[in-house]
């Protein structure tokens, strides 16, 4: 019997060099990148919010004499808030304060209310050529700004009676009406139309299925259309100076003109009067801004 030969050290079969495996590599980490110019941006951004209002908070803070001399920027010692109660004295603030109140509320429930319905009707009936040109026409308007119109409404207003706050709220809402309709209309297009029906054939009507389904839904826009009313009444100057007649029922910014005729040296007691009168606007945004951008971004998605 012939044995048979193994493969001795000398003869043994390697594997060729390329077959070996590849060392492993460490794994990259995942995490999302960070965007240095977007940052630096918006960091230069927000110093042009952050530093003015530092400016106003110490200002409101010294007295006349360091206000009168020294850098704005250093901080009061000591401390002043009698500047707080000057202002409100000057301003007759509580009135003042109430006035403005009205008029926002009135401006944002009147621009949320008829806004919403207005844009449904011309959403859910965009086949028929009468809402298609009311929404073109709407639109148009948002290029005619307040100051082309302005002598026409102080005229038209005071013939009607309405050189009072209550106007002045009529026209915020008038004016405000052709870009709400467009986020309003743009919003309901993404709402699908199997829930109308749905709420029809359970015996809804067109007004019970807006009310009880529609409205609800719409509350991102809401908060957004809200917001942004607020923010055009609350800080409105040229309007309320234009219509109101009667000085006593001045708003807050038009009766903050007075440190601009009396007291234009006394920047302490302007600035009190300005955090005063910004404190309302910066608390209603803290609340509704997270429902801003989600009213927006979702109306421009279909």
């Amino acid at each position: 019997m012939t044995a048979i030969d193994r493969p001795g050290p000398s003869t043994a079969v390697r594997a060729p060099a390329h077959a070996k495996a590849a060392a492993p590599r460490p794994a990259k980490p995942h995490g999302p990148r960070v965007n240095w110019t977007a940052t630096i941006l918006l960091a230069i951004g927000s110093l042009t919010v952050i530093v003015p209002l530092y400016f106003a908070v110490i200002m409101s803070l010294k007295s006349d004499q360091q206000a009168a001399s020294g850098s704005g920027f250093t901080w009061p010692s000591p401390v002043v808030f009698e500047n707080f109660r000057t202002a409100w004295e000057l301003t007759n603030f509580p009135r003042a304060f109430g006035i403005s109140l009205g008029i926002t509320v009135a401006t944002v429930a009147g621009e949320i209310v008829l806004c919403s319905l207005a844009a449904y009707a011309i959403a859910r009936n965009w086949t028929h050529k009468l809402f298609k040109w009311s929404y073109i026409y709407l639109l148009a308007a948002m290029f005619i700004p307040f100051p082309v119109v302005a002598l026409p409404q102080v005229q038209l207003t005071a013939r009607l009676g309405l050189d009072n706050p209550a106007g002045v709220a009529l026209l915020h809402i008038l004016f405000g009406m052709s870009f709400n309709i467009l986020l309003y209309t743009a919003f309901l297009r993404s709402i699908p139309y199997e829930l109308e029906e749905s709420a029809r054939i359970d015996g809804c009507t067109t007004n019970q299925t807006f009310w009880k389904l529609i409205f609800p839904l719409l509350a991102p826009m809401n908060a957004t259309v809200g917001i942004f009313a607020f923010l055009a009444s609350w800080n409105d100057f040229m309007m309320p100076s234009l219509i109101t007649a009667n000085p006593a029922l001045q708003s807050i910014p038009v009766v903050q003109n007075i440190f601009q005729l009396k007291f234009a040296s006394n920047y302490n007691v302007s600035f009190s009067s300005y955090l005063m009168a910004m404190a309302p606007t910066v608390i209603a945004y803290v609340f509704a801004q997270r429902w801003v951008m989600s009213g927006v971004t979702r109306g421009a998605i279909k």
